[in-house]
């Protein structure tokens, strides 16, 4: 018998991808990952990016974005943290802007309340849907509730 273990990757498509790697660890903290530095040497391969040292990955693949209604394939990545670098991340878009649907630079958001866990949700410069979310719900609605957010 098997089972997978984890997600490996997700592709993403963009026009440049080191100035895409760039956006995503200034924005999320992920890094260009040197053991797959040779796969990126090539036009068609892929930069990896992480925040875990290479266990769930990011593919940025030089191309188009895939843009598409979210019941075409490919709908959003979620990128999980604590309660604590959830409000950091609130904190850090105020000067490192995400993106709206409509392409528009977004300085705040709002956190939708999913009883068990706190999200986010919005776009990377190029169009693809990203959420940040937290499972310490508890904790970060005592944070909105004691007005220290």
């Amino acid at each position: 018998m098997f089972k997978v273990e984890q997600i490996d990757h997700v592709e993403l498509f963009v026009p440049d991808r080191h100035e895409a790697a760039r956006w995503y660890e200034r924005t999320l903290g992920l890094t260009a990952l040197p053991q797959h530095e040779d796969w990126a040497a090539d036009p068609h391969g892929p930069l990896m990016i992480s925040s875990d040292g290479g266990g769930t990955k990011l593919a940025l693949f030089l191309g188009e974005p895939r843009r598409g209604s979210p019941t075409e394939g490919f709908h959003l990545v979620a990128f999980r943290m604590g309660g604590t670098g959830f409000l950091a991340f609130l904190d850090h878009i105020k000067t490192n802007p995400v993106y709206n649907d409509a392409g528009d630079e977004v300085h705040s958001l709002t956190p939708k309340d999913h009883g068990k866990a706190f999200s986010v949700y919005f776009n990377d410069p190029w169009g693809h849907r990203l959420e940040v979310t937290t499972y310490e719900a508890e904790w970060v609605r005592g944070r909105f509730l004691a007005g220290k957010c």
